[in-house]
């Protein structure tokens, strides 16, 4: 016996693990997670339904002939022992799999026992379940005594399976695929089998089929739980000519009417592998968390079927809006993905579209059809061979009984006689005495006339592949009426819907709308108090030393915050994640990336208009919606010229048609709104020149009823004036001296 150190290879590391990872890699993909796109089964499910059917655990199987049910953990032992070398409880997980009809769409097994439910719960012990075959699972293995498919030796090579099964059911797409490998994945949605069947028959008289005109039979997914396939045409259509793309999967609802104006939602069907006692502990979650206020209460009411109950929080709120929200926040939508990789007749793993793998099901029907053909044919000339021995036995009966009776090798004598073969002879010598009567030997004229018609119908068959698509186009049929619309099982379950528009969800719908009084300091330190508070109060609220409040305003925790910044650059806050009224708030710079002095400060009006204004007179009209940004860095709107600022933030009335400009050297001009340009972003136009100095202040206002500005002293008195004909001017002018009586600060107030 060699010693141990003179096996010892003497290679590159790297090369050793490369090697040994590919092996790895390979036996992975080839052998455990991707599914053969002739029979869409994975080993595993293979050698489950194979050993299920050696054990007669047929589907019409009844316990006087012991085809039954049988427990799980008969089934598991003999696939561990003699075909799958892998853990028990791996290989039951894939048989539970197998009889859950909220997983497959076509069982391939009859469970009894608990099985798992949609709610999560787990299955018994396999000791306690008991299964059988489903018809589908059946007509998966249809064939398999006919020699129409490759065996191998098992891992220990003591017993033989199939390496595929003959695959009349279209199991690949009818009950999909899922599965990860080492560098590649597959996962497969699945089908309704009378819609992959039409699609397949188009296929099957014309191979040139275009695919729109399979899409016309081929919808898209049949999910077993139902629910809406909402996606385009266009997705779904790149998704089948690639093989790549995905599914948005939506509950199916309802709306139930309680009367006096109150309603309930009643979700009726759940999105595909969505865990119902999960998503209900989310729903709830958002209630607890009060993320969203439209939403009141959740409850489960499902018995055999899922009712699902939604109970808004006020019957004003709209149910697309409770709907839409529920669907972007928890999994009441998903998306399911669509990777057709799948191994190949040759067990090459690729991605194909659907046009290919409908293509592959049907060669493999066309192979499994004539290696059926030729089986039955060899058994035909087997029989023939037997019977045309016998008829000459019948047509010399009495020189053959004398031969049996008088002579030493019978077996001889008779083959030289009357020119018999070896197995002729052994059947003449087999006869029973009483097979001598004539109606036997008009049975055998019979059976013999039988196979021989049925003998040259089989090899016109092989010899026609019009026949063969024929026999096949057949076949398809009958399948189809087993599980057509009509049926129980075949009724499609799955709506299609083209995709829907985008809703706008209310910022109301995620947020409790609450009063708020927003208040930010000299210095950018910013708190929100709860309420309305009286805004002159401001400056009583305590501030850090050398602080004092710059900003306040009223404004609702579902409002923006918009900050503007000297250099141009605004910044949005969401108003509900503000710091409290307690302390001294919180600085701006780290909830934003603030850069330069603050301007100003303000809650977000849709659909409102600003004048944006720097110091020098330049400006422009922006909207507000423009001004929103949607990282902390902001965004840039207004680009002063170098040595300015942003000065002026102004809203804009919708009625105001003049504009009111006043410099720092006192001068006052009025021109007309429309010639401001509105603009997203930008220097903007000269509104006003200056020779010393820049830009005081602005007022937009209505030119027919007179500028008014601030009185100055204690009071709050205003001033209007209404003859302003004497400031009005172009845009870009210097104007003149304010009126008498205007504020020394050049500010309107």
């Amino acid at each position: 016996m060699p010693e141990p150190t003179d096996r010892i290879l003497d290679t590159n590391f790297a090369d050793a693990l490369s090697d040994r990872y590919l092996v790895y890699a390979l036996s992975t993909i080839t052998a455990r997670s991707l599914p053969d796109v002739r029979d869409g089964l994975k080993p595993v499910h293979r050698r489950l339904l194979w050993a299920m059917r050696l054990l007669k655990m047929e589907p019409d199987g009844t316990v006087r002939n012991g085809t039954a049910f049988k427990k799980c953990a008969r089934v598991v032992g003999d696939v561990m022992g003699k075909y799958h070398p892998h853990g028990d409880q791996s290989i039951y997980d894939a048989m539970v799999r197998l009889a859950q009809e909220f997983s497959l769409r076509y069982p391939l097994v009859d469970g009894q026992g608990n099985f798992g439910n949609i709610d999560g719960d787990n299955p018994a012990a396999m000791r306690y379940t008991e299964a059988r075959l489903t018809a589908a699972a059946a007509e998966l293995m249809d064939g398999l005594d006919e020699a129409c498919v490759p065996f191998r030796d098992t891992y220990n090579g003591e017993e033989e399976e199939p390496e595929v099964f003959p695959a009349l059911f279209p199991n690949l797409l009818a009950n999909g695929a899922a599965g990860i490998a080492v560098g590649m994945a597959c996962s497969i949605p699945p089908h309704n089998v009378a819609e992959i069947v039409d699609a397949a028959a188009l296929l099957l008289h014309d191979a040139e089929t275009p695919l729109d005109a399979l899409l016309e039979k081929f919808t898209g997914p049949d999910f077993p739980t139902g629910g809406v396939v909402v996606e385009s045409a266009a997705s779904i259509r790149e998704s089948y000519a690639t093989g790549r793309g995905s599914f948005r999967l939506r509950a199916k609802w309802e709306v139930e009417d309680l009367g006096r104006g109150t309603w309930v939602i009643v979700v009726t069907e759940m999105p595909y592998q969505v865990i119902k006692g999960k998503l209900i502990e989310d729903i709830a979650a958002l209630i607890n968390d009060r993320k969203l206020p439209i939403l009141a209460d959740v409850r489960d009411e499902s018995d055999a079927q899922i009712r699902l109950i939604i109970e808004p929080r006020s019957r004003n709120v709209e149910p697309a809006v409770l709907m839409e929200s529920l669907f972007r926040l928890t999994d009441l939508e998903t998306r399911f993905p669509l990777n057709l990789n799948v191994l190949d007749k040759n067990r090459r793993p690729g991605v194909m579209g659907l046009r290919e793998v409908l293509g592959a099901y049907l060669d493999h029907q066309l192979d499994v059809l004539t290696k059926r053909t030729e089986f039955r044919l060899a058994k035909i000339d087997d029989r023939l061979e037997i019977l045309a021995g016998l008829l000459k036995a019948y047509l010399n009966l009495d020189e053959v009984i004398r031969i049996i009776r008088y002579e030493d090798d019978p077996r001889a004598e008779l083959i030289a006689a009357f020119e018999l073969t070896e197995r002729q002879a052994e059947a003449i010598l087999n006869m029973r005495l009483r097979s001598l009567r004539k109606l036997e030997e008009l049975e055998i004229n019979k059976e013999n006339k039988a196979l021989t018609a049925e003998a040259k119908g089989l090899r016109a068959l092989l010899a026609s592949p019009a026949q063969q698509r024929e026999r096949i186009g057949a076949d398809l049929a009958t399948l189809r009426a087993r599980y057509g619309p009509e049926t129980v099982l075949g009724k499609r379950r799955t709506q299609i819907a083209d995709a829907p528009p985008v809703m706008l969800i209310p910022l109301e719908a995620m947020i409790d709308k609450e009063p708020l009084t927003v208040i930010v300091s000299a210095k950018g330190w910013v708190r929100a108090m709860k309420g309305h508070a009286d805004l002159a109060g401001a400056e009583a609220l305590k501030f850090k030393e050398g602080d004092g409040a710059a900003f306040a305003f009223h404004a609702q925790t579902t409002d923006r915050i918009v900050v503007a910044a000297a250099n141009g650059r605004f910044y949005t806050l969401a108003a509900d994640r503000l710091p409290g009224g307690r302390g001294f708030g919180e600085p701006l710079k780290l909830m934003i990336d603030l850069e330069g002095e603050i301007v100003r400060v303000f809650a977000h009006v849709p659909g409102s208009k600003l004048l944006l204004a720097a110091n020098d007179g330049r400006g422009f009209i922006v909207a507000g919606d423009d001004l929103l940004a949607e990282t902390r860095k902001g965004r840039q709107v207004m680009t002063p010229r170098a040595g300015s600022t942003l000065a002026i933030v102004r809203p804009l009335a919708a009625e105001a048609d003049a504009l009111a400009l006043v410099g720092d050297n006192r001068k006052l001009l009025v021109i007309a709104l429309a010639d401001v340009p509105v603009m997203t972003r930008g220097q903007g136009v000269a509104l006003q020149k200056y020779k010393d100095g820049g830009l005081a202040d602005a007022s937009a206002f209505v030119l027919a009823q007179g500028l008014s500005w601030t009185m100055g002293g204690a009071g709050t008195r205003t001033r209007t004036e209404t003859d302003l004909a004497a400031w009005q001017g172009a845009r870009g002018g210097a104007g003149r001296l304010p009126p008498q009586g205007f504020p020394r600060d050049n500010r309107f107030g």
